[in-house]
C-alpha cells in the first residue's frame, strides 16, 4: 500500500495543482479586486529581479552570439550572424532566463510569504473572517508575476541583442552593418510573439506552483524552508515541459521565414 501511495502521490499533487489554478482562474473575476496589493507584488517582485536579470542578460547574449556566430561561419554564412542570434535570444533564451530568474527570487519569496502565513494560521484566520486567501492574496501575486515575467523579457531580449552585438563585433570580427542588417534576414514578428506568450505562460506557472506550496506548507519552519525549495524544484520542470511544448506549437503553426 505504501509502494502506491508513493507512486500516485506526484498524480494526486498534479491534481490538486491543477484544482488550485481552477480556483485562481474563477477568482480573477471576483470583485473587488485587489489592486493596492497587485502594485506592492509587482514593485517587489520587479524590485528584486531587475538587476540580477540584467547582469545574467549580458553573458547570456554573449554566449547565445558566440556560439551561433561560431556555427554559422562554419557553413560561410557570416551575414546571418545576427539574425541567428536575435532568433536564439527572443525565442529561447530571454524567455528561459526571465522564468529561471523570477522563479528562483520572486517564486521562492512568495513561497516563503505565504508559508509563514500559513503556519501562524493568518490564513485560516482569514477565512474564519469570510475572506477568501486566493482572492485576496493569491490572485494578485499571480498577475504581478505575469506582468513582471513579459516586462523582463524585453529588457533581457534588448540587453542580449546588444551584448550579442558587442561580442560578435569585438571577438568574432564582425561588422556592425552586417550584423545589424541580417536583423530582419531570418527572424520575424511572431518569434517576438512567442517569447512574450513564453514569458506570461512561464510567468503564470511560477506563480501558481509557489503559491500553492506556500498555501499548503506545514510543519513549522522547516516546512516552510521546504515548500520554498520543492516550488523551485517544481517550478524549473514545470518550464521546460511548457518551452518544449509552445515551442514545438510554433514550429508547427508558424513556417519559417524564406530567404
Amino acid at each position: 500500500m505504501s509502494v502506491v501511495k508513493t507512486l500516485t502521490a506526484p498524480l494526486a499533487t498534479a491534481g490538486r495543482l491543477f484544482a488550485f489554478g481552477t480556483d485562481v482562474l474563477i477568482a480573477v473575476f471576483r470583485r473587488p479586486f485587489q489592486f493596492r496589493e497587485f502594485v506592492q507584488q509587482a514593485w517587489f517582485i520587479a524590485s528584486i529581479t531587475i538587476i540580477p536579470i540584467a547582469l545574467v542578460a549580458i553573458p547570456f547574449g554573449a554566449v547565445v552570439a558566440l556560439q551561433t556566430g561560431s556555427l554559422v561561419q562554419q557553413f560561410g554564412a557570416q551575414s546571418f550572424v545576427g539574425s541567428a542570434a536575435v532568433l536564439a535570444v527572443l525565442r529561447e533564451a530571454a524567455p528561459i532566463a526571465t522564468a529561471l530568474l523570477v522563479a528562483g527570487a520572486g517564486g521562492s519569496a512568495i513561497a516563503a510569504d505565504l508559508g509563514a502565513r500559513k503556519i501562524r494560521e493568518e490564513l485560516d484566520a482569514m477565512m474564519v473572517l469570510g475572506i477568501d486567501p486566493i482572492q485576496r492574496l493569491v490572485v494578485p501575486r499571480v498577475l504581478a508575476c505575469m506582468l513582471v515575467a513579459v516586462f523582463l523579457n524585453g529588457l533581457v531580449s534588448v540587453v542580449g541583442v546588444l551584448g550579442g552585438y558587442v561580442f560578435n563585433v569585438m571577438l568574432q570580427g564582425g561588422t556592425p552593418g552586417a550584423y545589424l542588417a541580417s536583423f530582419t534576414a531570418l527572424a520575424q514578428t511572431p518569434d517576438l510573439y512567442q517569447g512574450m506568450a513564453k514569458a506570461l505562460v512561464f510567468g503564470l506557472i511560477a506563480a501558481l506552483v509557489s503559491t500553492y506550496m506556500g498555501m499548503h506548507a506545514d510543519g513549522g519552519p522547516q516546512g516552510v524552508g521546504q515548500a520554498v525549495m520543492e516550488s523551485v524544484v517544481i517550478t524549473f520542470l514545470l518550464l521546460f515541459m511548457a518551452n518544449f511544448v509552445m515551442s514545438a506549437l510554433y514550429f508547427q503553426l508558424v513556417p519559417a521565414k524564406a530567404l
